[in-house]
């Protein structure tokens, strides 16, 4: 099975839960997230606008409400601009309320691919390393379709969040 269709796949699955709602820009629209959600119910989308910080703190509060958001970054360059909701608070609320909020957001993050055309140095960036450093909660690197399964299966049950990295430069690798 391709990467691509093991994402598509999982995306499908997590669907089927009844308060998975899927987050970010081109999820409804456009590309929808690469195609990863095109078999997804467009009413289980919800399109943000270009506005990261904003899409992670809705997520939070979705989460908080009983939701299970699934936040996308097309790309990890665009996490950077999250990263105050996704270190401050996301990462921080179950200890601020002395365990009485979850907060079961998964965020899956794009590394851009450079090939077939490079989309720039600004679009193609890799943060996964300091992703891990600066959460508490798991961070996973999905570098096979086996991967990808494995880790959307143990991740859809979470009651907290999880940050999930996923590379484009893959979709097309079995």
């Amino acid at each position: 099975m391709k990467y691509k269709d093991a994402i598509k796949k999982s995306m499908e699955e997590l669907a089927k839960l009844d308060k998975v709602r899927f987050l970010g820009y081109n999820v409804n629209r456009g590309s929808r997230a690469y195609g990863t959600l095109k078999d997804v119910p467009k009413e289980k989308c919800i399109e943000t606008p270009v506005a990261e910080n904003l899409m992670v703190g809705l997520a939070i509060g979705m989460s908080l409400e009983g939701y299970k958001p699934v936040v996308f970054f097309e790309r990890h360059d665009f996490i950077l601009n999250s990263l105050d909701a996704i270190v401050n608070h996301l990462d921080k609320i179950e200890k601020m309320s002395y365990e009485q909020f979850k907060t079961p957001v998964i965020i899956r993050a794009n590394v851009g691919a450079k090939k077939p055309l490079t989309p720039g140095a600004q679009h193609t960036q890799d943060f996964t390393e300091i992703l891990k450093k600066i959460v508490t909660f798991p961070v996973y690197e999905l570098l096979n379709s086996k991967q990808v399964i494995e880790c959307y299966s143990k991740v859809k049950n979470f009651e907290n969040s999880a940050l999930i990295i996923e590379r484009r430069e893959l979709y097309d690798c079995e």
